[in-house]
């Protein structure tokens, strides 16, 4: 049911630097950024501009802020799926446990662990 590995996240201390090594340094393109709510920037990178998966820069203190609970130390992976509450549904009948599925500006989105209690993302992306 998940469709594709779209981005990994990594949580950094300094989004203005970190970007400048990826892209000065290792080469990578800028995909995307966007301001989000509550001071949340959203720093999209690839390794080619037509790349399948990305990664993200986050402000660490920022999600650490907004979502406690999110392991900061190891880069999370956001799935995508395109029936998210099929996944939600299929994922909470076998005893995973989930979060509460949320309204992005780019889509719908809700956590789930692992066995090991290392959390994931899903997102149904808007058309």
């Amino acid at each position: 049911m998940f469709s594709k590995l779209g981005q990994v996240m990594l949580y950094v201390n300094n989004q203005d630097e970190s970007l400048a090594f990826w892209t000065e340094v290792a080469g990578f393109h800028i995909v995307d950024e966007v301001i989000l709510d509550e001071g949340m920037r959203w720093i999209e990178i690839a390794p080619a501009k037509d790349s399948q998966t990305s990664i993200i820069l986050h402000d660490k203190e920022v999600v650490a802020r907004m979502s406690a609970g999110v392991n900061l130390g190891t880069p999370s992976l956001m799935f995508f799926t395109d029936d998210l509450d099929r996944l939600y549904a299929d994922l909470s009948t076998k005893h995973v446990t989930v979060g509460e599925i949320v309204e992005m500006p780019t889509g719908r989105v809700f956590n789930f662990a692992d066995n090991e209690k290392n959390y994931f993302a899903v997102m149904e992306r808007k058309v």
